[in-house]
This record gives structure tokens, sequence and C-alpha cells, in this order.
């Protein structure tokens, strides 16, 4: 039997099926329930997602600190996080007095959103992604600058002194470690030559981009991944939630499904942080294949790409979460330091390397081109 990449337990025929079954209506009405049945799809895979990234965090944290962790809640705790979930629902929202009332209220909704329209730019397997933006890696470090808005806002409009002094360190620490992650992504869409994520996951097939730009390359992902830990204020790097200086940080007046927003948010930037590294240094949904071994790619092809792509993000989640339970919190001063006097000067030398090793023509794919 002869395997091909259009394996029947892909999902990219769902979305043709569907548009197929719609092709009878009118354009705008096709469109429209197109869109909405997308939007309730990427808002469930979100909500999913979350609650299994916090079962899979309190499991690994008990590990590394020889625990059990949740084990009462279902099978080996797994209704923990539905639990949890559905108290936060139930939860009183506290009334908190001399506050911006709009600004207050609205400043959950921008980090949502932001993580929402993010999370909806990635492409978690072939044929799933909900929109193939030609400039997507732009898109991404724009609508993701969003969130900070959210940061700011709450901090301000609480009228808590401990509230504000979270969200300025966030603010500092966001917009310092966003060039560093912008700075990595370009690179690699110098060695690419596109900001499409489709196209540059299609030209990974045999060579992983962080591969590819040899050790440029692999200084991009390093330093993407360090600032993309940064930037979801997880520990080390967790100053504005300094539990012992500013309790919950810029978060602190939020009870209830005001919290749970920052909460949720909070995880799945971290998955969408490790959903973008997979994307455009470590081939997305490509399944691992080698030029030549025809056998063995087909096997791999085999494995439907959505596994892949949640195989490699969940290596780079765990990876973030070692991290987060291995290293003491840093300074203040020690964070911005490690952004404005390392990452950044070595990222713009870096991206320099890169330009000079495609002109030159000495990446992998153009030492060896019958390979790739």
């Amino acid at each position: 039997m002869i395997l091909n990449y259009s394996q029947p337990l892909e999902l990219d025929g769902v979305s043709k099926a569907l548009d197929t079954s719609l092709s009878a209506l009118p354009d705008f009405w096709r469109i429209l329930i197109e869109c909405v049945l997308v939007g309730v799809v990427i808002l469930t895979t979100y909500a999913v997602i979350a609650l299994i990234l916090i079962y899979a965090e309190r499991k690994i944290t008990a590990f590394f600190q020889a625990r059990y962790g949740p084990n009462r809640v279902g099978k080996w705790g797994l209704l923990q996080s539905v639990a949890d979930t559905i108290k936060i629902l139930l939860k009183e929202i506290i009334r908190i007095n001399n506050v911006d009332r709009f600004l207050f209220f609205a400043a959950p909704f921008f980090m949502v959103c932001a993580s929402v329209m993010t999370f909806g730019a990635i492409a978690f397997g072939k044929g799933l992604l909900a929109v193939d933006f030609n400039i997507g890696v732009l898109y991404v470090t724009a609508v993701s600058s969003l969130g900070i808005i959210g940061v700011l806002l709450a901090g301000w409009s609480s009228n808590n002194k401990y509230s504000m002094i979270g969200a300025m360190r966030s603010g500092a620490q966001f917009v310092s470690y966003e060039l560093s992650a912008g700075f990595a992504l370009m690179t690699i869409v110098v060695l690419t030559g596109t900001m499409q994520f489709s196209e540059m996951i299609e030209k990974q097939q045999y060579c992983w981009n962080i591969f590819n730009g040899h050790i440029s390359s692999m200084i991009a992902f390093v330093i993407y991944i360090i600032s993309g830990h940064a930037e979801t204020n997880r520990g080390p790097f967790d100053l504005p939630e300094a539990e012992s200086e500013l309790t919950a940080g810029y978060h602190t007046e939020y009870s209830g499904i005001q919290f749970g927003f920052y909460y949720l948010a909070e995880y799945l930037n971290m998955f969408i942080i490790a959903g973008i590294a997979t994307t455009v240094f470590l081939g997305g949904y490509m399944p691992i294949q080698v030029h030549g071994w025809e056998g063995f790619n087909q096997v791999m092809n085999y494995i439907p790409s959505y596994v892949w792509f949640f195989s490699k993000t969940g290596v780079l989640i765990f990876l973030s979460l070692w991290v987060r339970w291995s290293f003491p919190r840093l300074r203040i001063d020690q964070l911005l330091a490690l952004e404005w006097k390392y990452l950044l000067p070595i990222n713009l030398v870096n991206i320099v390397v890169m330009v000079i090793l495609v002109l030159t023509g000495l990446t992998l794919t153009d030492l060896f081109p019958s390979l790739f």
C-alpha cells in the first residue's frame, strides 16, 4: 500500500466539505456561517487547550517537586481544571470603589482578544488554520502587542498602587522583550524569504529552519524562546506578579471571571509562543522527512499533521515549565539588563549574519540542493 500525505486521518477536508455543503446559499450567508463556525471552533479549542495546560502544569510541577498534584477530582485528577473553571464562573465579582469602571472592565477583554486573534493565525495542521495571511509574522507580532494595553489599563484603572507598579513593570518588560522576539522572527523571515506561515512550513519539508541557517538560526531560536517566556510574565520573569512585593500585580483587584480572563490568557500565551516557535523554527506540522528514504517518509506521513504540531509544541511547553520551576525570580534591573545589554545586541548582529549567509548562499539548502 502506498501512503501519501493526504491521509483519511487529516482534517483538512472538513473545511472543503463544509464549503461544498453551503455552496447553494448566497455568498454573504455562506461566508457569514463559515466565519461563525470558525470562530466557535477557535474559541472552543482555546478553552480546551487552556484546561489541558493548567492540568499539565500542575502535574509537571508536582513531578519536579516530588509530590502528586491533582489526584482527587476524577481519574488522576483529570477533572480538577473543569471543577476550577466552574468555581471561577460562579465566583462573585467584588465591587471595587474609586476605580475607572469602563477601563477596569474593558482591560481583561484587551488581553483575551489579543490572545485569541494571535491564536487564530496559527496553523495547527495541514489546512487547519483560520486565515493564512501573506504577512503572518507581521500580523502575529502586531496583534500580540495589543495585550500590553490590557495590562496597563488594569493597573491604572484599579486605583491601587501595587497594581500600578505591577503594570509599569509588565509594560517595561513586555516592550523590551518584544524587540528581541520580533528580531528573532525577522531573522527567519530573511532566511525563508516569506512572512506567510504556510509557505514557511512547506519550505521546511526536509530541513527545519533551526538547522538551515546554521548557528544564526539556533541563536535566533534560543533568543525567541527566552523573549517569549519573558513576554508571558512567567518565572523567572514574573516580576509584575511578585507575590512578596505586589500581591498579584496588575490584576490584584480583579475577581471572578475577570481574573479568569487574565489566568486564561496567561496559559494560552504560553501555548502561542511555543506554537509560533514550532511553526517558524521546527517545521510546524511537517513530519520528519529524510531525502531519499521513501519508506521512512511514508511511515512519518501516516502520522496526522496536527499530531506533529502538538507534539513539537508540547516539548517546548515542557521546556518552559522546566525553566519556570528551576530558576529563581530575577530582579527588575537584572531582567532589563539581560534584554538591553545582551539579547538585543546579539540579535542585531545575528540578523546581519543571516543576511550575509543568505546573500552568499551558505545555507544548507543552498549548499546541498540535492538533499533539500
